[in-house]
């Protein structure tokens, strides 16, 4: 019994000191989260552009942000990240900070917010998401129809590992990250490219499948 408080007054610790942080880091930000908030890019890239360092910390707490909450556009995101660092560097520090941003939710959900959050999720989805983890999490990543937060949200609360979790996020986020870095990238309009999506898509398709054989067939080894 002694253990149990002292696990939970450990967590409440640490989620206080995580809210106190993220307030402290929205008081001493607030002029840029107004220009993002407004989707102001050429604002932010202006405010950003004298650090380099600074920029490169701050567009990841901004992806960890648009991986908890989903409070900005993640072609906003992106497209500030390829303005700052470059189209080939942009695309890569978005997809890398993205890892990054989806594994610190998996494991504080997991670890800190499972108590809180279960509730608000029915059984049958997450019973669903125990028995096809990989499957659910890569189509989510590929096709966006769930936002990036509740993803990492419900693999938190399931029972999916981390190897299938990592995986599915990696491939699948460069996979629609790259589709989205086309438009800032000046490939595509904003209308996009038909051409160009079906051929992203049909892709990203045929490597589900692939990566899903490969999954099935490790399974059946062991």
């Amino acid at each position: 019994m002694k253990h149990v408080f002292q696990k939970t007054v450990y967590k409440n610790w640490l989620i206080w000191l995580g809210f106190a942080l993220l307030v402290l880091f929205l008081i001493l930000n607030r002029r840029i989260f107004t220009l993002l908030m407004n989707q102001d890019v050429e604002g932010t890239q202006a405010y950003l552009n004298h650090n380099l360092v600074y920029a490169i910390l701050f567009m990841l707490i901004i992806m960890i942000f648009q991986n908890s909450f989903t409070v900005f556009p993640l072609v906003l995101v992106i497209t500030i990240n390829i303005m700052l660092f470059g189209v080939v560097q942009g695309f890569l520090w978005s997809w890398f900070s993205s890892i990054i941003a989806g594994v610190i939710v998996f494991y504080g959900v997991r670890y800190l917010f499972q108590d809180r959050l279960i509730e608000k999720f029915k059984p049958e989805l997450l019973e669903r998401v125990n028995e096809n983890g990989f499957s659910y999490i890569f189509q989510a990543r590929i096709f966006p129809l769930v936002p990036t937060s509740v993803v990492n949200i419900l693999a938190g609360l399931s029972t999916v590992k981390f190897k299938p979790f990592f995986i599915a996020t990696s491939i699948g986020n460069f996979i629609y990250f790259f589709m989205l870095a086309l438009i800032p990238a000046g490939l595509l309009s904003d209308q996009l490219d038909e051409t160009t999506i079906w051929i992203t898509l049909i892709g990203a398709i045929l490597l589900y499948y692939f990566i899903k054989l490969i999954f099935n067939k490790h399974k059946s080894i062991h």
